[in-house]
């Protein structure tokens, strides 16, 4: 992967395709890999694909420690754009890189031609307040959760049951989660959580002009439709879409075709594909 040197940070990332520029913003402890095995084929040819790994995950490195808000990733993305994008660009992002994709709309709306935002939130309140931040409070207090614990725990959270309840697909998508979920390192993934705990976009999204396509997912425990739905409303130019039957995680390996054809039918109003 190449890398950008930045004042206190060096961020890695890799870019495909040509096209107009589409950057993928990965979920909390997530690297942008994740996108390059369902989804950044479905979009080449077409546009050029960046993904990155954010400060706290994947090959990224960081001299100065977090606490690292929202704000500081959306500042990591301008500058990333700025070097090796030819903006306005779309953004798709999930979970964590859906607020990040916010509050970069908001603060740099002459890089961000639109935000395709999927499985996110206003704010964290309620049960999802209490989820998370008890999630933090088990990264900073031990060792975290056992591998085999840790791999089951996240495929309840990000799959719904009929992905559960069928042997074979599950048997495919194991390997995924345990990769991304049953390894982890417990201060990074708090330092990730927190950033997104303390998250409120209540104040900028209706000052944001950037088109906000805010995309919930039925089945989806972590951010319930009703949560994604606010983050539409709210915005001054808000879009709401909501896809049957996926979870949290279903654009990976679950059903990542309905997931792409929503998201290419964002992207494309505002960035027609090339030829």
């Amino acid at each position: 992967m190449p890398e950008l040197p930045l004042d206190d940070v060096t961020l890695h990332y890799d870019q495909s395709g040509v096209g107009r520029d589409l950057v993928w913003l990965a979920a909390g402890d997530h690297p942008g890999a994740n996108w390059r095995r369902w989804q950044v084929p479905a979009f080449e040819p077409g546009w050029r694909n960046t993904t990155y790994d954010a400060r706290g995950v994947g090959q990224t490195s960081s001299t100065s420690g977090p606490p690292w808000p929202i704000e500081v990733h959306a500042r990591d993305v301008a500058r990333l754009i700025e070097a090796v994008c030819t903006p306005p660009v779309a953004l798709a992002g999930l979970s964590m890189g859906s607020l990040i994709a916010v509050q970069l709309a908001h603060d740099r709306p002459d890089l961000v031609a639109c935000a395709a935002v999927m499985g996110t939130c206003v704010r964290k309140t309620g049960f999802i307040w209490e989820w998370e931040e008890a999630e933090i409070r088990l990264a900073r207090n031990g060792p975290g959760l056992p591998s085999d614990f840790a791999t089951a725990h996240y495929a309840l959270l990000y799959y719904p049951a009929a992905v559960l309840g069928n042997d074979a697909l599950w048997a495919e998508l194991r390997d995924f989660i345990a990769s991304d979920f049953g390894e982890r390192d417990p201060a990074m993934l708090a330092a990730q959580w927190q950033a997104c705990l303390e998250y409120d976009s209540s104040a900028i999204l209706p000052h944001t002009t950037v088109p906000i396509h805010a995309v919930a997912f039925s089945e989806d425990v972590q951010t319930p439709p009703q949560r994604v739905r606010e983050v539409a409303s709210l915005a001054a130019n808000g879009h709401y879409h909501e896809l049957q039957g996926l979870g949290h995680g279903s654009a990976f390996g679950h059903r990542p075709d309905e997931v792409n054809a929503c998201l290419r039918g964002i992207v494309e109003r505002y960035l027609p594909p090339t030829s």
